[in-house]
């Protein structure tokens, strides 16, 4: 097939493909999935950094590029790259003269388009946008019938349906759990093809090699067309900084890969404070921009005008245990300042998400996930990793979790909708009718516009004690296990040509018979 065709064959996959028997009956039987556009904030971001504060933290992170410099290490590509753009390199450390990384990050564009094979669920990240993304990492996963154990990639795929089957999430996420019954040199290869035929929500890229990242860009090639992916971004990816200032060859070799190929990448320092960076919120802001400067400017030296999203993970940590603490006030502060100082650079951000450090989906995870979650509204956040399923500090995935969180989401959709002030829902006419004493049950305004007044959860109970109590008396978990069997047993396969299926599917096994297994 040529690249033409190839072009035309993946953007027609990505529509349900209107040719094809097999892809007529396929679109006929589909489930209709509800899935919500991306938010678009209608309410001020909240800052806690004044002018003062902002020019000095912008002059210290400066500083430490100049006089302290990052490690690019195992990578003499990146440091001849800095050499050349007018670093000072020694062995390993770069120290960039002031102002050069700013001059760099300034190529990067301020927002950007990832595409999905369905058009529809494309989304836009940057300016007063916000998209949400599951949990991304974790080697467990739990639920209530089997408890914590191993991911396997049965595991991975039903999170994946799960995320195409959220109405609040935008996003499929990328390594929701870690398929450990899977050869680690080829359980990208399975996450991928999970998240390209399962689900027609965007995706993330594998970073675990930089050969991966190649197999990522080659897999998309085959469901989007060469030529699309050549000129449009289908992919972002996560690549994390090692706190405090160095940037491995692993990660960096990832990038390099998505950037030549015109694909994002969240560049995002790994802070857990009082271990990765100082106890301060200052001295924090301090560090995070100087790795994302330096991060952001590299990216622009392999490719100017490649798509980058600045990161800020932020935790801190129990001086007692030595253990992540989540949802707390320092990480609020820091994800508020470090927002404002990303919007200083024209660039999207990403942080906060559904963080918690409970081993239960408990009160404990209620709590510390809602501050994390409205933290990130808040804080202007256009790409939020994390947003549903984290548990126990993220080494686990839950798939009660995740039904709660992907929830909770909506009211983050209506929160950003801000306050209408339309002349409708002035709702004068009501306050007319109604008058003193009475009540708005029966007015007109009421019958109107009940249906889209309020957010309305899916999970959560509010019957009247006595029914609650007939029913079994559920807790929110319980809740929670029944909505995860009624979503996974309603899932049906977003359509999608049979043709590209079968060579992504002939992609993969080429591949994997290509090399031994290794699991190291």
């Amino acid at each position: 097939m040529t690249e033409a065709a190839q072009m035309a064959s993946g953007r027609s996959g990505r529509r349900g493909r209107s040719g094809g028997g097999a892809a007529r009956r396929a679109e006929r039987t589909a489930v209709s999935v509800e899935t919500a556009r991306f938010i678009t904030r209608n309410i001020p971001d909240f800052e806690v950094l004044d002018e003062a504060a902002i020019a000095v933290i912008e002059r210290n992170a400066e500083t430490v590029l100049e006089e302290i410099g990052v490690v690019f290490s195992d990578n003499p590509e990146a440091l001849e790259r800095w050499r050349q753009a007018g670093a000072r390199i020694d062995g390993e450390r770069v120290r960039i003269p002031r102002g050069l990384a700013r001059e760099l990050c300034a190529t990067a564009p301020a927002s950007f388009t990832q595409h999905a094979r369905n058009p529809e669920r494309s989304v836009e990240i940057g300016g007063r946008n916000l998209v949400l993304a599951p949990v991304y990492g974790p080697p467990f996963v739990r639920d209530a019938a089997g408890g914590r154990r191993y991911a396997t990639i049965e595991d991975f795929r039903n999170f994946v349906k799960l995320g195409y089957m959220s109405k609040w999430l935008h996003h499929s996420g990328g390594t929701v759990c870690e398929p450990t019954d899977v050869a680690v040199n080829k359980r990208h290869l399975d996450m991928l093809l999970s998240h390209m035929t399962l689900s027609d929500k965007p995706f993330m890229g594998s970073v675990t090699a930089p050969e991966r990242a190649q197999d990522s860009v080659e897999m998309c090639e085959i469901l989007f067309g060469k030529e699309f992916v050549a000129e449009n971004t289908v992919m972002t990816s996560l690549i994390n900084i090692n706190s405090p200032l160095t940037f491995d060859g692993i990660m960096m070799g990832a990038l390099e890969v998505y950037a030549k190929a015109n694909q994002a990448c969240i560049i995002s320092p790994f802070i857990v404070g009082g271990a990765m960076a100082p106890v301060s919120v200052a001295g924090t802001l301090t560090q995070v921009l100087a790795e994302a400067l330096a991060g952001v400017a590299y990216s622009q030296l392999v490719r100017p005008g490649a798509p980058v999203i600045v990161g800020a993970f932020v935790t801190s940590i129990d001086m007692n245990s030595g253990a992540p603490t989540f949802g707390t006030p320092e990480a609020a502060l820091i994800t508020y300042g470090m927002g404002q100082l990303a919007r200083r650079m024209g660039l999207p951000y990403r942080s906060a998400g559904g963080f918690c450090g409970s081993k239960l989906p408990d009160a404990q995870a209620g709590y510390e996930s809602a501050n994390s979650l409205n933290m990130g509204l808040m804080a202007g956040v256009n790409f939020m990793l994390h947003s549903c399923g984290w548990l126990e500090g993220g080494l686990v995935a839950s798939f009660e979790k995740f039904v709660m969180d992907a929830d909770q989401l909506g009211a983050l959709h209506q929160i950003a909708r801000g306050v209408d002030t339309s002349e409708e829902m002035q709702a004068m006419d009501a306050i007319r009718e109604v008058g003193p004493g009475g009540h708005y049950l029966g007015c007109a305004h009421t019958q109107a516009n009940f249906k889209t007044a309020f957010w309305r959860s899916e999970l959560l109970d509010y019957k009247p004690f006595e029914t609650w109590e007939e029913e079994g008396g559920r807790d929110t978990q319980a809740l929670a296990t029944a909505r995860v069997a009624k979503m996974l047993d309603t899932y049906r396969q977003p359509p999608l040509d049979p043709d590209i299926a079968q060579r992504l599917e002939e992609y993969v096994a080429q591949k994997k018979a290509s090399m031994p297994d290794s699991f190291s």
